[in-house]
């Protein structure tokens, strides 16, 4: 038969690779569709036969069981499941955010210090990070609250710092400040204070593209974001108090304390994560050209200033999108807490309201919804500012 008595449309569209590569990628998504509606058919039908309960009801009941920190309102007589799933999300937040923060400028200043001529603050970064990146951080995580802080004294002994900051086997013990009338003025100072920072950041930039003089930003920057805010807590009659911690009986009343649990994982994630953020900045800074140092140098520009202005921009392009893995990295890893019992939502919603409630499905796919969501934000947030980053093309 000849083909070519056949429409041009028919042969158009079996024997365009485009057309075929549509067809296929349909007929994949049908059968992938297909199989997960079998599968979760079969699961529901299983989970009929059982007779085991389903449904998101649960999430109204009473707890019932006490939390060791809450940065909500929780009490375990009248609290349900519900605020259990916040509470926990609230403290795997709270790790993710300090934990990113301490990692971040840890890992800067060690990987900036692999570089520096100085010998010995060279190779001491090169022991901390090859000896703390090649220990799992599960056993760091034991040995931070099993060894280090489980041998702090104990309340009556504790170790104090100008008699307002306590530190002994319970944890970190602070002042709590008390806000009052007029306190919101200090905050809205400060936010004042960070847009003024930007735009006299850019505005200093602008200055040295035209003139070549160097604008001091960081100091002139930290003295409006402390000074504005001190300046107001002045003028509003200092409505900012505090409630110290005292020492009554075993143990001190008032305060923050800030638990052992929370302190463990806090320095073992920074300390870990930082190992693989300082070899990211590394290969960034050595990304760099030499000439780009060298040309710098030959303006008489400070090694200081050479680092931030020239070498540290043209870096972050290389250090950003590993950076990214080792962010995401930290916020799952700190599910390792339920080692030791901190309340975050992996031991509070996926370990005690699982063995309560026992509808694993929902509690499960509650749990892995929460990872989804903190490292597809963190993923838009850095994928954005390395989008920033990135040299346009005329």
């Amino acid at each position: 038969m000849n083909n070519s008595k056949l429409p041009p449309t028919s042969l158009g569209l079996f024997n365009s690779p485009k057309n075929r590569a549509l067809i296929f990628q349909v007929l994949s998504l049908v059968v992938v569709v297909l199989c997960l509606f079998y599968f979760v058919n079969n699961m529901f039908d299983n989970v009929a036969k059982r007779g085991i309960t389903t449904g998101f009801s649960f999430l109204s009941e009473t707890a019932g069981f006490g939390i060791s920190q809450s940065l909500i309102h929780y009490d375990d007589t009248s609290s349900t499941f519900l605020d259990v799933f916040i509470v926990g999300l609230l403290n795997t937040m709270l790790v993710g955010v300090i934990g990113i923060i301490l990692a971040s400028g840890l890992g800067l200043l060690i990987g900036i210090g692999r570089l520096s001529p100085n010998y010995l603050i060279a190779k001491l970064s090169l022991i901390y990070i090859e000896t703390f990146r090649n220990i799992p951080i599960l056993l760091q995580i034991l040995f931070w609250y099993n060894v280090v802080l489980a041998t702090l004294p104990s309340p009556r002994q504790s170790l104090s710092y100008f008699d307002s900051i306590f530190i002994n086997n319970r944890g970190l013990i602070i002042p709590d400040p008390i806000f009052e009338s007029g306190s919101l003025s200090i905050l809205v100072a400060f936010v004042l204070a960070c847009i003024s920072v930007v735009y006299l950041s850019k505005w200093a930039n602008k200055r040295h593209d035209f003139t070549g003089e160097e604008f001091p930003v960081i100091r002139v920057s930290m003295g409006m974001l402390i000074g504005a805010p001190l300046l107001m807590f002045f003028l509003a009659g200092q409505p900012i108090s505090a409630e110290y911690p005292v020492l009554k009986g075993f143990n001190f009343k008032g305060g923050i304390t800030i638990i052992p649990e929370l302190l463990a994982l806090i320095f073992a994630l920074s300390i870990y994560t930082a190992t693989y953020i300082a070899e990211a900045v590394r290969a960034g800074i050595e990304a760099v050209p030499q000439g780009q140092k060298e040309a710098a140098k030959s303006l008489g520009l400070k090694e200081h200033v050479i680092l931030r202005k020239v070498i540290l921009p043209q870096a972050l392009r290389v250090i950003i999108p590993p950076v990214i893995n080792q962010y995401l990295n930290l916020v799952k890893n700190s599910s390792l807490a339920t080692a030791i019992g901190y309340p975050e939502i992996v031991t509070l919603f996926s370990g005690t309201t699982l063995n309560q409630v026992g509808q694993a499905i929902e509690i499960i796919l509650m749990t892995m919804a929460v990872y989804l969501v903190f490292s597809i934000v963190i993923s838009l947030l850095l994928n954005w500012v390395n989008a920033r980053m990135e040299i346009k093309g005329r």
